[in-house]
């Protein structure tokens, strides 16, 4: 585990983590939406404030020095993320909005009926709803990839099901629920071995994980910024040159044409033909400051930080009678637990009585609550600020639920 001490300064990096009366939150819901570090808080204000212009359109200095940390930013994020070049991100307003650009754009546009669309038991609502929405639209048909006896893709599963009528596959990198870890390059190689493209929702993973979308082979990956210690509203689209320069665009309206006529209208090249409308300039501004506070922390130790967390969570709350913890033992940053005979709603109202935030419902994925046979779980998920404390608070909280409802 990281240092308790550095885990304690990084606390003070983040103000949303103070009580009304001044003390420590244990706040244990960032899976959701992280908390944002005075780094971020203050190139927000500063773009706000001192900085704001708008982007590409004025020939004033103010507009062109935001232009250039606007477009910074991108290349920003193509490092980030280990892109080729930053023609290849697509500024977004989250990863569902990404996951609908390609259904609509790529999806749209390539599927035909009888052709079919595989995705797996554990995705968030995010990564289902919008393939069925295109594939009733053209006709296809969706497949779903079961889970291992632990709660990961099962990749063998899939290997097996897979058939040249499948034209995409679109998995999840990190559960929002469960925290498995997809093994993306397989998966990618399972996808490509039949010609299907493949796109990955990186919400948890990014935050977490050191990406390399060409390492992973994928096809696309989504991610939001708003789980990544940024700005909500703002998040980023990652395809390939030649398949982002072959779909059509997405929305109409200023900033992504080339011409337009009563006649006809042609469209700028990707990725500007995506970007429809004034951007969510301040967003970007965040999105760069939060890829900054990360990168100098460093993802592989944040991983480590977040893993050791999880297992000491996990070991302290399975040796408690009545609870039953989901996921595999190398859960990365996420668990999720019920208490027996008490709805997650309960347990989550009396964490919060305790000083306790953590999730409680069926986070997004109704059909993998299904599939673990519940309505809902409660989830604690953890981020760069959490430290012994807040597992210490939650097992006691936990504690404190059973002997409400007498467990003990």
């Amino acid at each position: 585990m990281t240092d308790l001490a550095q885990a304690l300064r990084l606390r003070d990096d983040f103000p949303g983590l103070l009580n009304s009366e001044g003390g420590n939150w244990h706040y244990l819901d960032s899976a959701a939406t992280a908390q944002k570090p005075n780094a971020v808080i203050d190139a927000i204000a500063r773009a706000y404030g001192p900085d704001y212009a708008t982007v590409h359109r004025g020939v004033y200095e103010r507009s062109a020095n935001m232009t250039l940390a606007y477009e910074a930013a991108r290349r920003k994020v193509a490092n980030f993320i280990g892109a080729a070049s930053d023609s290849e991100v697509v500024y977004v307003r989250g990863a569902t909005e990404g996951i609908n650009l390609v259904a609509q754009s790529w999806a749209g546009s390539q599927l035909k009926a009888g052709d079919r669309i595989l995705l797996s038991m554990l995705e968030h609502h995010s990564n289902i709803v919008p393939w069925q929405i295109v594939a009733e639209k053209v006709g296809a048909e969706i497949d779903v990839v079961p889970l291992t006896a632990d709660g990961k893709i099962d990749l063998d599963a899939m290997a097996a099901m897979i058939t040249p009528a499948h034209k995409m596959v679109a998995l999840a990198h990190v559960s929002n629920v469960l925290g498995s870890v997809l093994d993306v390059r397989r998966a990618a190689d399972i996808a490509h071995s039949v010609g299907a493209k493949i796109l990955i929702d990186g919400c948890q993973a990014v935050p977490r994980l050191a990406v390399d979308v060409r390492a992973l082979d994928c096809d696309f990956y989504v991610f939001s910024a708003h789980k990544l210690y940024g700005p909500t509203g703002i998040g980023a689209l990652w395809g390939r040159k030649e398949l982002l320069d072959a779909m059509p665009p997405y929305q109409g309206g200023g900033s992504m044409i080339d011409k337009v006529t009563f006649e006809k209208t042609t469209y700028a090249p990707a990725p500007t033909r995506f970007e429809a409308g004034t951007p969510h300039i301040t967003g970007v501004v965040g999105l760069s400051a939060a890829i900054d506070y990360v990168q100098a922390i460093g993802l592989d130790a944040i991983h480590a930080h977040e893993c050791a967390l999880v297992a000491k969570a996990r070991t302290a709350l399975e040796s408690l009678n009545s609870v039953r913890v989901f996921g595999p033992e190398d859960s990365a940053g996420i668990l999720s637990f019920e208490v027996e005979g008490v709805h997650p709603h309960d347990v989550g109202t009396i964490l919060d009585e305790t000083g306790v935030a953590i999730r409680a419902g069926h986070h997004c994925a109704q059909p993998l609550m299904r599939h673990l046979g519940v309505e809902a779980t409660a989830r604690a998920s953890f981020g760069i600020y959490s430290d012994e404390s807040d597992v210490d608070a939650l097992v006691k909280g936990i504690e404190r639920v059973r002997k409400i409802f007498a467990h003990d």
